[in-house]
């Protein structure tokens, strides 16, 4: 992706910005200090020297959804290992779904994202890669009835199983 495409995606969401519309106070503090976090880590330094910009941007995403959510098992399809073990060094790098743990599952669109979401509950964050290539992926996933709470980034979409919570759709501003 070039740089006057980056610039016409972030204008056409500039609408989006830093969490601008949220009501619900945990999906404005999810986007406002996870999501768009501009502070640097402590492990920022360290982490991705040699990435390119899109994919460092990512990286420091996982980074911070990791260090949010301290998941007992990550799932990573995408080979972001690096960020997601700094920000949390408790988590076991695994390849498949234990109930009753906390889960955070990387997955690129084109995986078998149907047989990932039902394995989901309401202790799974589930970051879609790509659904700006995808769309109609991401659409189906928004059709899914297991799926309560969903972030559109662009460049990756955050979806939340969580049955309690009211249905909802986010565009924000990554």
């Amino acid at each position: 992706m070039n740089r006057l495409q980056q610039a016409f995606v972030w204008l056409r969401r500039i609408s989006h910005c830093r969490g601008f519309g949220i009501q619900s106070p945990s999906d404005y503090r999810f986007v406002r200090y996870v999501i768009n976090e501009r502070w640097p880590y402590y492990a920022y330094a360290a982490l991705g020297r040699h990435d390119g910009w899109l994919r460092k941007k990512k990286g420091r995403l996982f980074f911070r959804l990791a260090n949010d959510l301290q998941p007992d098992n990550v799932v990573d399809l995408l080979g972001y290992e690096e960020y997601l073990k700094a920000g949390c060094q408790k988590a076991t790098l695994t390849t498949h779904l234990s109930p009753l743990t906390s889960h955070l599952i990387i997955a690129p669109a084109n995986a078998d994202l149907q047989t990932i979401c039902q394995t989901c509950d309401n202790h799974t964050l589930l970051v879609v890669d790509g659904i700006g290539q995808h769309a109609k992926v991401w659409e189906e996933i928004l059709a899914m009835d297991i799926v309560t709470v969903t972030f559109d980034l662009y460049y990756c979409g955050i979806v939340l199983f969580d049955p309690q919570r009211a249905r909802q759709h986010y565009i924000v501003n990554f």
